[in-house]
């Protein structure tokens, strides 16, 4: 079905039920829509705060030490956004004029707007994947550690786990293990985006120190599926966050009493992490009702956590995409022909249930 019929069948203009429908809207474009609730306001409103500019806030410092700790790494740096993070955490490995290597899909090549070259002055290579994966073989093929005077030496792999466009899946561990030996051996730095790292870990029990002592740097974000309304830390030795505070302020991300939102952090640790396992089910659910009505659009097995990529075919994404917003689900569409939905604490799975069914039928014309 063509754009024009899609909206044709489901005009902007609703009929009278749909708007008791749109009070309730399943919003499922990403985990960061999620709010925070009364418990974790509670605990942002407690917290005790200093200037973090000057390293005096009690929350700020006992967040940093407790990701650090969790991670295997000795300190951390807490940022405004998991893309600051990464650019830090690029840069303490790459120099400008050097080259990282990274996956095609990468989160750092294609959605954080090219800030790595346009303000660090670093290039990006990439290499292919299947949903996002690393594989030992594609990396080894594009390196090249010492380049000569002519080409791009490569300063640092980065790999992104789970893997947001490659449909939250899991990298697996003897392949991460595979690179971070091989960078050792040709004195590159590694790099993980661990944004949902959390994730990875809930639904594979692997312990998160365990991934975080393969890599140079981390990130890791609260407000995703651990529902903080902001914040992402960095964890690293102590000298490479030494750095990365100055690099912080350089940017203009230096921030006074941050407390108030470590404290969110610090709650969603305490009580958000195990429950991950909830939206990992709910987002089966919803690409198995997705999959009941078109199979060809998404096999729920490939489903490893709380983002679900459905294969539109040949209707275009968006068209979909709008109709659906109109009866009062949000996704989102990420390509021409592909649209994304991401479970989180704040949709039930009777929701994505329901979510699932409409666009199943909205795809089925």
């Amino acid at each position: 079905m063509g754009a024009q019929s899609i909206v044709r069948q489901y005009p902007t203009r609703l009929p009278a039920w749909a708007f008791v429908r749109l009070f309730f809207v399943i919003d499922l474009r990403s985990d960061t829509v999620t709010k925070p609730t009364k418990q974790m306001r509670e605990a942002m409103l407690a917290a005790p705060v200093g200037d973090d500019v000057y390293a005096e806030d009690p929350t700020v410092i006992e967040l940093e030490q407790q990701v650090a700790r969790l991670l295997g790494h000795e300190a951390g740096l807490f940022c405004v956004s998991g893309s600051m993070c990464n650019m830090l955490g690029v840069r303490l490995l790459v120099e400008p004029g050097q080259e990282v290597v990274c996956d095609v899909q990468a989160h750092i090549a294609r959605a954080e707007l090219g800030a790595h070259a346009a303000i660090q002055g670093v290039t990006m290579r990439t290499f292919p994947s299947i949903r996002g994966k690393v594989q030992f073989a594609e990396v080894t093929k594009i390196i090249a550690p010492s380049a000569g005077p002519y080409l791009v030496s490569t300063a640092a792999v980065a790999v992104e786990n789970t893997h947001n466009f490659g449909g939250g899946t899991i990298q697996p561990f003897d392949e991460l293990a595979a690179v971070g030996e091989m960078c050792r051996e040709h004195n590159i730095g590694y790099h993980l985006d661990g944004a949902r790292l959390w994730n990875a870990h809930v639904a594979t029990g692997v312990g998160l120190s365990a991934y975080g002592q393969l890599f140079d740097s981390v990130t890791v974000c609260f407000s995703k599926g651990l529902g903080a309304p902001v914040g992402s830390v960095l964890v690293s030795t102590s000298e490479s966050i030494g750095r990365a505070r100055v690099l912080r302020k350089r940017l203009g991300g230096g921030w006074r009493q941050a407390g108030m939102l470590a404290g969110a952090c610090l709650y969603a640790l305490d009580h958000h992490l195990q429950r991950l396992v909830d939206d990992h089910a709910a987002a089966r659910i919803f690409a198995a009702e997705v999959a009941s009505h078109v199979p060809s659009a998404v096999d729920p097995e490939t489903v490893e956590t709380n983002v679900v990529v459905i294969d539109t075919g040949a209707i275009p994404a968006a068209p979909v995409a709008a109709a659906a917003a109109e009866r009062g689900v949000q996704v989102s569409a990420l390509g021409p022909f592909m649209i994304r939905a991401v479970t989180h604490l704040d949709v039930t799975a009777e929701d994505c249930e329901a979510a699932g069914r409409l666009i199943g039928k909205l795809l089925t014309g």
